[in-house]
């Protein structure tokens, strides 16, 4: 199987598709003489510039573009991203993920980002 990701003229995925690629660039030839537009191949087993097999565990084959094609991300010939989640957060560009300024601590505890003081809260639960 071939994923394909249609991306649109500010190179924003507008959708995923899959089919057999049974010959080399076959599903790719029948995307443009069917449905037309601008489709990149993609790899339902690649996250974060790595390969996963079937197991969840890196297997060492090529990794395809850095990331899975998802709709709402972004092409920039190379890679695709998700959006930015905020404005603090920079793309790694041998990820292809986005990182924030400070990284998240490592203990037991559940956090998220709070964008006017650049850090990461605790969540604390509501009954707190």
């Amino acid at each position: 199987m071939a994923h394909w990701a249609e991306i649109d003229s500010n190179n924003i995925v507008l959708r995923v598709t899959v089919g057999l690629n049974t010959e080399l660039d076959e599903g790719y030839q029948w995307l443009l003489d069917n449905l037309g537009g601008t489709w990149v191949k993609t790899s339902y087993n690649t996250r974060g510039g790595i390969h996963y097999g079937e197991d969840g565990k890196p297997d060492g084959q090529s990794q395809l573009h850095y990331n899975f094609g998802i709709v709402g991300y972004s092409w920039d010939g190379t890679g695709f991203a998700a959006p930015q989640p905020f404005p603090s957060w920079t793309l790694d560009k041998e990820t292809y993920l986005w990182t924030a300024p400070v990284a998240m601590p490592t203990d037991d505890k559940l956090y998220e980002w709070d964008e006017p003081t650049l850090s990461w809260k605790v969540i604390t639960s509501p009954n707190t």
